[in-house]
């Protein structure tokens, strides 16, 4: 696959479009992004699982898009003003080579990204994948309620299940994650 849409400029967001969930990296010109990665390869797909270290790198936007679809997405700037791209750049460059913390609600590669264009942190990902849980919670417990089952049961049996599909859609995408 290949890029979706107008070439970047300095300073713009990428979107990779994955099985999952979206990468992000920030476009840095030469056909480069500054992203996140687990540190062995060009994701953080293994660090979404363990909460591990990420490393910031400067790749190629086509490999680091390992052959998914990607785009430019701004998508806050109609509500937020981004800093100027010779900033947003040297800011990301800035970074390569640098560790990090990863943690999926706080500190994953969308907020990384945001951080380094708007100068705040913001995760679309994570705000849909809360409420999603949530609301399948919500339903799950009304309905083994409706069918009498106990609500506890019937919970612990919604995040056993949700953990394993979890695990097992990581797997797919990295063979090497535990």
């Amino acid at each position: 696959m290949s890029l979706e849409g107008p070439y970047p400029d300095p300073g713009d967001l990428i979107e990779i479009f994955g099985i999952v969930c979206q990468h992000w990296g920030v476009y840095v010109g030469n056909g480069d992004i500054v992203h996140i990665t687990d540190g062995e390869s060009s994701s953080s797909n293994s660090s979404f699982i363990s909460g591990g270290r990420c490393v910031v790198r400067r790749q190629d936007m086509y490999d680091a898009a390992k052959g998914f679809p990607f785009r430019v997405n701004n998508k806050y700037d109609d509500r937020r003003d981004p800093y100027p791209a010779d900033k947003i750049v040297r800011d990301a460059l800035s970074e390569v080579g640098s560790r990090k913390k990863y943690k999926l609600t706080t500190a994953n590669c969308e907020h990384f990204v945001t951080k380094l264009r708007y100068g705040r942190k913001a995760s679309q990902q994570v705000k849909d994948g809360v409420a999603s849980v949530v609301g399948g919670l919500v339903l799950g417990a009304t309905a083994a309620t409706a069918i009498g089952a106990a609500p506890a049961v019937a919970v612990g049996g919604l995040f056993a299940g949700g953990f394993y599909l979890l695990t097992n859609v990581v797997r797919t995408l990295d063979p090497k994650a535990p």
